[in-house]
């Protein structure tokens, strides 16, 4: 399922991919995202969170409905950090 069906511009994500080239950006999302579980990705307080830490990091403002959709999206995937096959399907919605 694309993120545009859950309302986040392709603009938007193109802006992030391209801060994320930073190397010294994308190691401080890495350790933010360290140690990552599946239950954490379905808790919306911990998303929420999440967005608005990496939100800060990448100095992009977000609206309050932009967080909300990107939260939507991120509980929608199912995403268990620690499967492969999640992460490569991750991988390639945003290539």
């Amino acid at each position: 399922m694309s993120y545009q069906q859950y309302g986040i511009s392709p603009q938007l994500v193109e802006r992030i991919k391209l801060k994320m080239k930073n190397p010294a950006v994308k190691e401080r999302i890495k350790g933010l995202v360290d140690g990552l579980t599946k239950a954490d990705l379905q808790d919306r307080s911990k998303v929420r969170r999440l967005v608005k830490s990496a939100s800060s990091i990448l100095n992009e403002r977000l609206t309050s409905v932009q967080e909300e959709q990107i939260v939507q999206f991120v509980i929608a995937q199912r995403i268990d950090p620690r499967n492969t096959l999640h992460l490569i399907k991750l991988w390639g919605m945003f290539r």
